[in-house]
Formats: structure tokens, sequence, C-alpha cells
């Protein structure tokens, strides 16, 4: 299990309330990386490695998972 009582979360850029969107990511771990719902802070956070978060993040960006198409 990750302490993440040292966790830095930061609100992803295109989150907002707005949108539905509300996550925040801790990357101030060496081999890890956590993500959260910003306004549910306290129900825990998804814990992945940095590879996985960084595919996720390229499969993202390549539109992977655009549920409008």
């Amino acid at each position: 299990m990750t302490d993440l009582s040292r966790a830095q979360w930061r609100k992803a850029r295109l989150s907002s309330t707005s949108n539905g969107g509300c996550v925040e990511v801790a990357a101030n771990f060496v081999d890890v990386v956590a993500v959260r719902d910003s306004t549910r802070p306290g129900d825990g956070a998804h814990v992945v490695s940095r590879a996985a978060f960084a595919e996720f993040l390229s499969d993202s960006k390549a539109g992977r998972y655009d549920l409008d198409r």
C-alpha cells in the first residue's frame, strides 16, 4: 500500500465543476501516480505505476477514450 500522506495534489488542467470533471493528480512519488476525485478526497485514490499512467495519458491524447465517437 502506498502512503499518500505526503501527496502533493494538483487539480487537472481541464478539470472543473462546470463539466463534471473533478480530478486531482499526485505525481510527486518515484514509482507511482495517484488520482482522486477532488470533490470526494476522503473516498481514496487510485494508485498506478508511472508507466501505466503515461500510457493512459498517451491514449487519452490520441482520443482512444473519447465517448463521443
